[in-house]
């Protein structure tokens, strides 16, 4: 497997992964020039994609679905365009990819998260919930490949200048994993098969992507032994692309850690971004 996050967080939400001549889109927020420069990023066009599949409708999730209205969609929650609907736990098949949705708890119905797996490689992409049930964590453990939402530091959420309802929502258990949380599902679902984790969907006034990865980062120092040795997690910018899976070359972004050397003591804990980084990053 490939895998690419073309964009995560309050603006646009988009995901690519590619397995062999496989190629499918979960999600497409943002804008139509961002989703198309991501696609191109990868080596391939709107035409090259086999299935768009969608977690629900939020807008920062769908802003640009007329865009694939005749691309073969696949959704749980009702669409405006001809779709496939598909059910949690029912698994279907994209050529030889198995994809099995995920009900998750949200502010939004009909909420999904998808495991992926092929004949050697499985995927787990997972954002928006405010909780995610016991029950899936044997399907979620030893994922080669975690896409977890790691929304929120509690305490900065507080702090904000929101609505009081508004933060109540997004801590709720309709709303959407804080930094803690998403650490302690890894803890219970990491094993030394997975390869890389990418934190997503951080909110810009509510976190920082230091935060998030050092909370991580202290999680995954309890159970080092159940690691593997290199595992490298990233968290996501909002336009960072980040390249994981199969590449030559894996390009992780430039806010990220690798078990066993950690090096999140050398980045600005008030930026959360790397000196000397190729990569433009914005928040």
């Amino acid at each position: 497997m490939k895998f690419s996050v073309l964009c995560s967080g309050s603006k646009g939400n988009s995901f690519l992964l590619m397995d062999e001549h496989t190629n499918i889109l979960i999600d497409c927020g943002s804008t139509q020039k961002q989703i198309k420069a991501g696609l191109g990023e990868n080596g391939i066009s709107l035409e090259d994609l086999d299935a768009v599949l969608i977690t629900h409708t939020h807008w920062d999730h769908v802003a640009q679905l007329k865009m694939f209205k005749d691309f073969p969609l696949y959704a749980y929650a009702p669409l405006e365009y001809p779709y496939t609907p598909i059910q949690p736990n029912v698994s279907f098949q994209i050529e030889h990819l198995t994809i099995t949705p995920l009900e998750m708890s949200h502010d939004a119905p009909n909420t999904i998260g998808f495991v992926i797996e092929n004949h050697e490689e499985k995927l787990v992409y997972i954002t928006d919930t405010g909780y995610v049930k016991y029950e899936y964590v044997p399907k979620l453990k030893g994922a080669d490949y975690i896409i977890l939402e790691s929304n929120h530091d509690v305490a900065m959420l507080m702090e904000t200048n929101r609505p009081y309802a508004l933060k109540q929502r997004i801590a709720s258990d309709e709303g959407h994993l804080c930094n803690e949380d998403c650490a302690a599902l890894l803890q219970q679902i990491v094993t030394t098969n997975t390869k890389q984790i990418v934190l997503a969907h951080l909110s810009r006034e509510s976190n920082t992507r230091y935060i998030a990865l050092n909370c991580t980062k202290e999680a995954l120092e309890q159970v080092k032994g159940q690691c593997r040795q290199g595992l490298l997690v990233a968290a996501a910018g909002q336009f960072e692309l980040i390249k994981g899976g199969a590449y030559e070359k894996v390009d992780m972004g430039s806010v990220s850690f690798t078990v066993g050397m950690e090096h999140l003591s050398d980045l600005p804990a008030s930026t959360g971004t790397t000196a000397g980084t190729t990569r433009t990053t914005r928040e």
